[in-house]
């Protein structure tokens, strides 16, 4: 059991805003939240007034393992979550094998068990082997798993989703799409823009996005299927989505950090800069930033996805897809939109902490009598970003040698110390 912890002097995020607070942490669990706590016999950390908020909750992670524990392990993977201010993730199912029964499931959550230091929620695939031909079980896994992804891939087949959103409701679980419609990648790599006309590359489409999207809110209309939108990228996306919403469509959605703060304008001919969906134009970012500010877009989700160094070495073209992020969540969002007025600090907090717990009933709460799950984060501490201190295995991040704001110094879980900063402050 976590030792007794007194954390003086923080400035503590409540649903009613920043308030300067003490926490005391008992066996675990939040005993108070006030000014002035006096305890003996704890342990008493100043935190001087730096920001104390519920741990971030990452619905969209890749830890590789079973199957290709070269890239992550749940390990390290948890080890990097935790550095990230992260308290809980959500893994998802492109695995070997893929978590699509009972047994094989169960092979993933052994390495969950043994070595997680956060809490690891596992996805199951939406069809057997995420081959889009067969629908899994969803009343046999439902108890067992998260929410459903064939992430990686997007259902191909119209009939197959109906079909798997028609049991989805059946059982009140969560289909979480990657929308990818296949017939529209021509082999495309990187966002069929500006970018790619001037350098040579081919292109993905916008509609391989949304034209998926817009074809599964309409299932979704019809069947009243809780369904979730993977790493939005698009300003049809978004736009579907919101028009959706007031439709009373029962749709929820996450953007990703990278493409709230960059475009293919950024792009350089580095693997780490490529990632599916791609990097899309200015104007798409715009639009995500204003979703997000306006609740369009519930959540904001990393898609942690790591590759070899040598995966990451082929440039735009032969790289594999996908970045790392929980380690740079907090400060690059901070900075880049909390900092510059495009969204309040509560509204970030919300898309990383609350809204994914409440998206995915994950429980959780800065409050009294709930598991002392949280975050400590000095929002006044300058760094700069290097992939070369991560903790993941995987070190292709777009925003390597970025100057930011927002240090993330300490996460808790169960009152536990799963990470600390604080020493070096």
């Amino acid at each position: 059991m976590a030792g007794d912890v007194l954390l003086k002097n923080g400035l503590v995020a409540g649903a009613d805003g920043l308030r300067s607070s003490d926490v005391l942490i008992r066996g675990g669990l939040i005993a108070s939240i006030a000014p002035c706590l006096e305890a003996e016999g704890c342990e008493v950390i100043d935190l001087d007034g730096k920001l104390v908020s519920l741990s971030f909750a990452d619905i969209h992670v890749h830890f590789r393992e079973p199957g290709q524990s070269y890239k992550e392990t749940i390990a390290t993977g948890s080890a990097a979550a935790a550095r990230g201010g992260y308290g809980v993730v959500c893994a998802m199912p492109n695995l070997d094998p893929v978590p699509d029964s009972p047994e094989t499931l169960a092979i993933e959550q052994g390495i969950i068990d043994r070595d997680a230091v956060i809490d690891v929620l596992p996805y199951c695939s939406i069809t057997k082997g995420r081959k889009g031909l067969e629908l899994v079980d969803f009343h046999s896994l439902k108890d067992k798993c998260v929410a459903f992804s064939d992430d990686g891939s997007g259902v191909q087949d119209e009939g197959m989703m109906l079909r798997a959103m028609e049991a989805a409701a059946l059982e009140d679980v969560i289909i979480a799409a990657h929308c990818e419609d296949n017939r529209m990648l021509h082999g495309g790599y990187i966002h069929d823009g500006r970018y790619a006309s001037a350098h040579g590359h081919r292109g993905i489409s916008s509609e391989s996005e949304w034209g998926q999207i817009e074809r599964d809110l309409s299932i979704c209309g019809e069947t009243g299927c809780r369904y979730h939108v993977c790493h939005i990228s698009t300003r049809e996306s978004v736009e579907l989505i919101r028009a959706a919403k007031k439709r009373g469509v029962r749709v929820t959605c996450e953007t990703a950090p990278h493409y709230l703060t960059l475009c293919e304008d950024d792009l350089r001919e580095e693997g780490r800069f490529k990632m599916n969906p791609p990097l899309r134009s200015a104007d798409d970012r715009e639009a995500l930033v204003e979703g997000l500010a306006d609740g369009t877009i519930d959540a904001i989700a990393t898609d942690h996805a790591p590759h070899s160094a040598e995966e990451k070495s082929r440039g735009l073209e032969g790289s594999a897809m996908g970045i790392v992020g929980l380690e740079t969540a907090f400060p690059v969002l901070y900075t880049k939109l909390v900092l510059t007025g495009r969204i309040s600090l509560g509204r970030l907090l919300e898309a990383l902490s609350t809204s994914p717990r409440r998206i995915f009933r994950i429980g959780g709460a800065l409050a009294v009598g709930n598991p002392a799950d949280l975050v400590v984060i000095d929002t006044d501490k300058t760094f700069t970003i290097d992939s070369g201190t991560f903790l993941s295995k995987g070190k292709a991040t777009p925003f390597d040698g970025w100057e930011v704001r927002g240090e993330v110094e300490l996460t808790m879980k169960n009152g536990k110390t799963i990470y600390n900063n604080l020493t070096k402050c």
